[in-house]
């Protein structure tokens, strides 16, 4: 096999198109070994998550019930109520494994939190958070790039940042190139009619050519290797059958692996609820079910290692506090944002809350009264020891909420 007949070989079973650019880029930097340092796991809930009836503002009364007869959770202690949190709040009934991390101290909440950006569209909302700008249009770069490019000499691992699924989030944009990656199983090349061995035996042939692949040729090899040793590792218990569910697990298996893994996203799927939302029975229960069984069984699977990963959970906005004629709800804007790691100091709501009062509401939804950028800019100075926020997050000048610990060096 040669070169050539090496590059097609990897392109058609998808490692070229997955890794050769992401190795491309990091032997770009000249990398030492990469230190232990916090792994940052950022979920994406898509389609706006009704944070009214994730995160229940039972305190408000009326202003709350009155405006959902058919879709809100009752208080806790009755029928299917909320499980309460600090008194003003209480988180849905089929949320009950977050509601232990809650009270384990993992678990930190932000309430009308989201984009200061005032528009409802999906597509737009969810650029801006992922860029890091809200309003700006034309942004090549998203926040987690950004990061990852100022902090480039840190880490030289292919596997430093990877985006689960088959499209990598506009968040990872930026001049360090994450690995798109959809299953460790489907990705390396163990079972595929004997291609593994022949793919060892050429790439071993490639090291001595003394051409500008051979780098990328060890690299590629080393690095099916190791897809190969963390594919045999057994799977994580209790993780939904989903695509949050199925990508952290796969992100367990790389953290567990010590493969040099730096940031992860992944994608929670069908928060779009404008008919028949199924608050308490139904799709949005069934979905809440889901997202805190994914994020409970991944906070279990690490064991010790969850003290150095921080997860971030967020969704481009909110739904509107009156429900519609649908049994929906329609796009809002503030929403919650969760924060569950070793470095939260967790078992707290954080942030401004606005209330339900007709003069507070923002064109009738829940006002946006905590910026995103606050939340992550905290997390970034002090989870991730990147002190440059500024470029980060350009433009704006963050106010840290208090959520985390420094993390150790």
């Amino acid at each position: 096999m040669n070169r050539r007949e090496l590059l097609k070989t990897l392109g058609v079973l998808g490692v070229g198109r997955a890794l050769l650019p992401g190795l491309a880029a990091n032997l770009a930097f000249a990398a030492e070994p990469a230190e232990e340092r916090d792994v940052l796991v950022v979920v994406f809930q898509r389609g706006g998550a009704d944070g009214l009836s994730l995160v229940v503002p039972y305190a408000e009364g009326g202003l709350y019930y009155d405006r959902r007869p058919s879709l809100a959770v009752p208080e806790p202690g009755r029928q299917g109520g909320g499980l309460d949190l600090d008194g003003r709040f209480a988180l849905h009934p089929r949320l009950a494994p977050l509601h232990e991390l809650y009270q384990e101290g993992a678990l930190a909440i932000v309430h009308a939190a989201g984009s200061p950006s005032e528009t409802r569209s999906h597509f737009d909302a969810q650029q801006y958070m992922e860029t890091g700008t809200p309003g700006v249009k034309n942004t090549s770069s998203g926040w987690l790039g950004r990061h990852l490019a100022l902090t480039a000499a840190r880490n030289g691992s292919p596997f430093r940042a990877v985006g689960m699924g088959d499209v990598v989030a506009d968040s990872l944009l930026g001049p360090v190139t994450p690995l798109a990656l959809r299953s460790i199983a489907e990705f390396h090349l163990e079972g595929r009619d004997g291609e593994w061995p022949r793919m060892q035996r050429a790439l071993r042939r490639l090291y001595t050519g003394g051409g500008a692949l051979d780098p990328v040729a060890r690299s590629v090899y080393s690095s099916l290797e190791v897809l190969t040793r963390v594919a045999r590792q057994p799977a994580g218990d209790g993780y939904p059958d989903d695509p949050l569910g199925r990508g952290l697990e796969q992100v367990a298996r790389l953290i567990k692996a010590g493969v040099g893994l730096e940031v992860a996203t992944v994608d929670s799927d069908d928060w779009d609820t404008h008919e028949d939302q199924g608050t308490l029975q139904g799709g949005f229960a069934d979905n809440a079910a889901s997202f805190a069984r994914a994020l409970h069984s991944f906070w279990t699977d690490l064991g010790s290692l969850a003290r150095r990963v921080t997860v971030v959970a967020m969704t481009e906005f909110g739904r509107r506090v009156e429900e519609n004629a649908s049994a929906g709800t329609d796009h809002g804007h503030g929403g919650v944002m969760w924060l569950l790691g070793g470095g939260v100091r967790g078992g707290r709501v954080y942030g401004r809350w606005p209330g339900l009062a007709p003069q507070a509401l923002d064109r009738g939804d829940l006002a946006v009264v905590n910026d995103f950028r606050d939340v992550l800019a905290e997390l970034v100075s002090k989870r991730l020891d990147d002190p440059d926020v500024q470029q980060v997050f350009p433009g704006h000048q963050p106010r840290p909420l208090g959520i985390f610990e420094e993390a150790m060096g």
